[in-house]
């Protein structure tokens, strides 16, 4: 029997209504037997929102609340579950992808104008002309100085679409009028190389702040050209890298590491074990490696050095690492918000796992670095505490640890007086680098004849500056502060600020260096001055830290199959 065509509308509409019905509770990762059930506690969250959107006696902003609600969700798991909202997920993603768009500068807002403290080596603003020290005071128009206008307004009007043009008015010393200049804005790179020099005949250095998409690329271009300048060793320096991408971390230990030589396993929720070995792609296998770290030297950086400890492949200088052995996968959560889950558990070459314990809670967790001043492993080898039962053995022989971070093959204890607070404080909110433009400004041509080299090698600062540094501190209302105990550390501070504001990348590493102790353990080991020992530690017959794996010297097959029986 044919049906009417006035029933046609009710139909139709009914259709539409199972769908949209249907669709509100697909979730496209669900099985088909599971397409038509119900989840109470989605349900319930979804309710509570909803009640609150259109039955509150008052106007809530849900969003928040969902934050929240995320946040609290992600605090109940591990330390490194993270919830990245919509208003901050650009820049977590432009400093994780390596570049920005943007005109090139690194700027100072000096006297409430946007000051040029230099321009990126071949950026759009270098190409176009500006210069270190010029103001810019109108973007497209826009007014870009005055006291209302912060960092991240300025910004906004200066960062813009790829290949889009911005027009500048720039006051420049020494010109009677403002000049004009139109910028095209382009891929600004955010190095995570941040230095790369000889430390000597054949010792090259590479500093990495992170592992970034780029930062495999920006590592193999430096540490092609410092092998094409004689370098056989390779001081590796991985202090206060707080990690990144996982894939970035083995491609840069494939470097160092022979064919098919294991680099890692992780395993996941299910007992998935993933191996991950060397290829054929390095090209400093027969290299020595230094690699140093710190309590500050997270995740990936612990991966570098855990693998090539493991495999017996060059020296671990410094102190005891943060101890984050979780890999975690960012998930896209549909509003332009993402969560950081952890999503597995990695384990180095010998089966050990040196994630630290989090059951007591997400503070005591991040408050370990101070509960390591109290106890004074930063300064003496001695103090690390490691559980017997977590000892692993690499395959020359060396007695490794799990449970808790990366212990180095050479303790060297932190710098007290490189480190005192007071330089600290002063680096960190601005004051020295602030200072060291403001010095430049009075007078450039005092260092315009100054080559990169002759001033890293032969400049010194002196106490004059020391005491223009005095006041300017006084006009910033910082009377209080008293460095005569540690002048020639400010001094070095002062000469690293001026160094990268005249040379650029690099120039700050290298100048500090000069007076870095972890620096000169590793030339002293590099020319055999000393011997590479293993830090004492104490030993106790179990740990607290949570260890999967804790069956010293087993053969890889054996450490797979205890992974798996997990």
């Amino acid at each position: 029997m044919k049906m009417k065509k006035k029933y046609w509308p009710l139909i139709l509409g009914s259709a539409i209504a199972v769908g949209i019905l249907i669709g509100g509770k697909l979730n496209f990762t669900d099985t088909s037997d599971r397409l038509f059930t119900s989840s109470s506690k989605k349900d319930k969250l979804n309710r509570l929102i909803d009640y609150i959107d259109y039955e509150y006696v008052d106007d809530v902003n849900t969003d928040s609340i969902v934050d929240v609600t995320v946040n609290e969700i992600l605090d109940n798991l591990d330390p490194h579950s993270v919830y990245i909202p919509k208003d901050e997920m650009q820049e977590v993603t432009e400093n994780m992808k390596g570049d920005f768009v943007g005109i090139g500068i690194s700027f100072y807002t000096y006297n409430d104008t946007i000051t040029v403290i230099r321009t990126i080596e071949d950026g759009p603003s270098e190409k176009a002309g500006l210069m270190a020290g010029d103001r810019i005071i109108t973007a497209n128009g826009d007014s870009l100085f005055g006291r209302d206008l912060n960092n991240g307004d300025l910004v906004k009007k200066l960062k813009g679409l790829i290949d889009t043009k911005v027009n500048l008015e720039v006051v420049r010393r020494g010109s009677s009028k403002p000049l004009a200049f139109t910028v095209t804005r382009g891929h600004i790179p955010i190095k995570s190389v941040d230095a790369a020099y000889m430390l000597g005949d054949s010792l090259g250095y590479i500093k990495i702040n992170r592992f970034a998409e780029s930062t495999y690329k920006e590592f193999k271009k430096e540490l092609n050209k410092l092998q094409a300048l004689g370098a056989t060793e390779l001081a590796l320096d991985l202090r206060a890298n707080p990690g990144g991408f996982l894939g970035i971390a083995e491609k840069i230990i494939d470097e160092f590491l022979e064919d098919e030589t294991l680099i890692l396993f992780t395993k996941n929720k299910s007992g998935q074990i993933d191996r991950n070995y060397a290829t054929t792609r390095g090209s400093f296998e027969k290299g020595k490696v230094y690699v140093l770290i710190d309590e500050n030297s997270a995740s990936a950086s612990e991966i570098v050095a855990g693998a090539l400890q493991d495999n017996d492949k060059g020296v671990i200088v410094g102190r005891r690492s943060y101890g984050k052995g979780l890999v975690q996968r960012e998930m896209q959560l549909g509003d332009g918000s993402a969560v950081r889950l952890t999503v597995a558990r990695y384990y180095t070459p010998t089966g050990r796992s040196i994630q630290r314990a989090y059951d007591t809670g997400n503070s005591d967790y991040f408050d370990d670095y101070y509960a390591r001043i109290e106890s004074g492993e930063l300064f003496d080898a001695s103090k690390i505490e490691v559980a017997d039962s977590l000892k692993f053995t690499t395959p020359k022989g060396n007695i490794v640890y799990g449970g808790g971070g990366i212990i180095p093959d050479v303790f060297v204890p932190i710098d007290r007086a490189m480190n005192n607070e007071t330089i600290v404080y002063l680096y960190r909110r601005g004051f020295i680098n602030n200072f060291a433009f403001e010095h430049l400004e009075h007078d450039r041509e005092a260092y315009a004849n100054l080559s990169r080299k002759d001033f890293i090698t032969f400049h010194e600062v002196d106490d004059a500056v020391i005491e223009e540094f005095k006041e300017y501190l006084e006009v910033k209302g910082r009377t209080n502060i008293i460095f005569v105990t540690y002048k020639s550390e400010i001094k070095q501070y002062i000469k690293a600020a001026i160094a990268e504001q005249l040379y650029g990348t690099g120039a700050f590493e290298e100048v500090l260096n000069q007076r870095d102790i972890m620096i000169e353990k590793i030339i002293h080991l590099s020319a055999g001055v000393i011997k590479k020992d293993a830090a004492p530690i104490e030993t106790t017959e179990d740990s607290e830290v949570e260890n999967n794996n804790a069956v010293p010297t087993q053969t890889e097959a054996q450490i797979i199959d205890q992974l798996s029986n997990d």
